[in-house]
């Protein structure tokens, strides 16, 4: 995962879903993007073996402002959130169920 990352913080609102109480695995996606299915999976998986850990997928082509606000360029687009809603890390790609772990591990 890129630690390529602003101080931004998301929430509940602007995700349109509840963070999780440790960390939040954000994805966004696209109606016919291949890796995405793959990456859905894999954060899926994590975020169901790490307590306090959610998956949140979000269709990028509905969701423009937040995109462009978040300086989303392609899908899928991972981003992890700490418990506060900061982004603390951010992957563009299918990410390792390594790289996700140890990601959740920078963030909680």
């Amino acid at each position: 995962m890129d630690p390529d990352t602003a101080v931004v913080t998301m929430d509940a609102a602007r995700l349109g879903a509840e963070l999780g109480d440790r960390a939040t695995l954000v994805q966004f996606s696209s109606a016919f993007c291949q890796p995405c299915r793959a990456t859905r999976r894999i954060l899926t998986e994590v975020a169901g073996m790490v307590e306090g850990v959610v998956h949140v997928e979000i269709d990028a082509e509905a969701h423009l402002t937040l995109v462009r606000s978040l300086g989303i360029s392609r899908t899928p687009t991972v981003l992890v959130l700490d418990a506060k809603g900061r982004i603390v890390r951010r992957a563009v790609g299918r990410p390792r169920t390594a790289d996700v772990v140890a990601a959740l591990g920078q963030a909680m």
